[in-house]
């Protein structure tokens, strides 16, 4: 196998940022590398957003929805990319979802769109596909990708580090120039080998960090790789603080978690304790059990410290039809029976979750960031929409609106751009010689697991906060010896960036004193 490859556009991850970007510059006749961990769509967050997105209600205006986006984002978001988001997402998901892709969303009695009302909106302005929304848009975006005759799709190979002449081109003059970004080295699928992707530009849509939480409803690929990727490249990453905890997660001690979709409080369901009795009237009189997640996640926070307990609980049955919650909720009513739990006819256990990254790579309007011919769409990146608290069902939608733009954009100035020289970037050496050992990798993952859920969770404090950073950086010691010397291998790699991501949200945490959105210190 051929040891480098080259492309006009390498595109790392394919959810709805990556999958849209990647489809509207191979529409247009570039040629496109497209790279993914998995060999099916499920591995990404687009894959497992339930809600919905953000669309256009009745009655509906830019104004309307950039008064709710900036109310969630606790005064902190970048009002003019809030203002894009609002006057062009709306119409590009008619354009390239609706239109284009085909997306079924579901369709009330008159055939109109159905529109759902989430946490943190005035007004019904969610479309979805019953409780799956994020699978029907990934699974078809997951089909057009591997057929496209422009993109050479490659599946199972893991990114190892960004290609930057200053840190490794041949040519050490090479440092004096100005940042930027030529492709990435990859890691093979059978892990016998590192390949380099040289492009001229490359667009980084890995998701988020949730996997450096004990408790999240990220997929198991949400490591912090771009995060840790893009930083060891020089670029700016900003708001790392701000990690959105979703209020209701499903909880058993023994079972595996899963996300209860905010749509079902929307359709009326309540946060109660054992004995029914709602609490989030106590802590927001206006919205209750829809008001933004920062407050409702950190109600129910509140509500288990001072009650001693293991989790509360989600009342669907008590408020909505029991045919209705099968029609709607199909996805959570059959994961709920698989373990046991009837939701037509008893409530859901539920506790807080790490689901958001509301920082990232800093982009501008187009998803540039600070690094020449190097762009960031999706989860991964910061384009301030979220600010300190993101709004309900508006991350698929900046996906789609700024992997779109990005697209445009590359497509402006591509003819401007030529490909590094690929004698001047050498093969990967850093292969280690001893075998990896789960064990140790397995244990420090659960390390640094614990150490965020417990010391940079939901609730900071300075010296919870003082603890992490500390132990994190003598674990980040341990585990960049060990990366040295150890074959590689894609756990290996995600532990690698895990560590560093979570010093790197940590280390926002600590600087920050500011209680702000879902940023919580005492």
């Amino acid at each position: 196998m051929e040891d480098i490859i080259f492309s006009d556009v390498l595109v790392i991850g394919s959810g709805v940022a990556g999958g849209i970007a990647a489809l509207e510059l191979a529409d247009q006749g570039i040629s496109v590398t497209i790279v993914t961990r998995k060999d099916n769509p499920d591995d990404g967050s687009t894959f497992w957003a339930q809600g919905g997105i953000v669309y256009q209600g009745q009655e509906d205006s830019p104004e309307a929805l950039i008064e709710d986006v900036l109310l969630a984002g606790a005064g902190h978001s970048y009002p003019p990319a809030v203002r894009i988001l609002a006057e062009q997402g709306p119409s590009l998901v008619k354009q390239l979802l609706i239109d284009k892709l085909q997306i079924p969303f579901d369709r009330d009695g008159q055939g109109e769109l159905a529109l759902a009302r989430e946490g943190g909106h005035h007004i019904p302005r969610i479309i979805h596909v019953a409780d799956a929304t994020g699978k029907a848009i990934a699974s078809t975006i997951f089909e057009r990708l591997k057929h496209h005759p422009n993109i050479n799709f490659l599946t199972g190979y893991t990114a190892v580090d960004l290609l930057t002449p200053a840190h490794h081109s041949t040519n050490r003059l090479d440092i004096y120039g100005p940042a930027s970004c030529v492709g990435a080295y990859l890691l093979t699928p059978q892990g016998d080998g590192v390949i380099r992707c040289l492009a001229k530009k490359t667009i980084l849509a890995t998701g988020g960090v949730g996997q450096i939480f004990l408790r999240t409803t990220n997929p198991p690929g949400a490591r912090g790789d771009g995060i840790a990727m893009a930083y060891r490249a020089g670029a700016r990453v900003i708001n790392a603080e701000f990690v959105q905890f979703h209020p209701t997660m499903f909880y058993h001690e023994y079972k595996k978690p899963f996300l209860i979709s905010e749509a079902l409080r929307g359709a009326g369901a309540r946060l109660v304790h054992a004995d029914g009795q709602p609490f989030m009237q106590k802590y927001n009189t206006e919205w209750k059990d829809l008001a933004p997640r920062d407050i409702v996640a950190a109600s129910i926070h509140k509500e288990m410290l001072e009650h001693g307990l293991s989790n509360v609980f989600l009342d669907a049955y008590s408020y909505i039809p029991g045919q209705r919650i099968k029609d709607e909720f199909p996805t959570i009513y059959k994961q709920c029976m698989n373990n046991g739990i009837d939701i037509t006819r008893e409530p859901i256990p539920v506790v807080p979750a790490a689901h958001y990254f509301c920082g990232g790579i800093a982009v501008d309007e187009w998803g540039k960031t600070s690094i020449r011919n190097f762009y960031a769409v999706g989860e991964v990146s910061c384009t301030g929409v979220h600010g300190a608290n993101r709004l309900a069902s508006t991350s698929l939608l900046e996906g789609v609106t700024w992997g779109y733009r990005a697209a445009r954009e590359i497509v402006k100035s591509l003819s401007d751009t030529e490909l590094f020289p690929a004698e001047r970037i050498p093969p990967w050496e850093n292969m280690g010689t001893y075998p990896p050992d789960p064990a140790l990798i397995h244990q420090d993952m659960g390390t640094i697991k614990h150490i965020m859920w417990n010391y940079v969770g939901l609730v900071r404090t300075h010296y919870r906060l003082q603890r992490a950073i500390r132990e994190l950086r003598n674990l980040e010691n341990e585990i960049e010896r060990f990366y040295r010397v150890t074959r590689l291998t894609d756990s290996l790699i995600g532990l690698r960036n895990a560590v560093r991501t979570a010093i790197i949200v940590t280390t926002a945490a600590w600087e920050n004193k500011r209680s702000m959105g879902c940023h919580l210190r005492e």
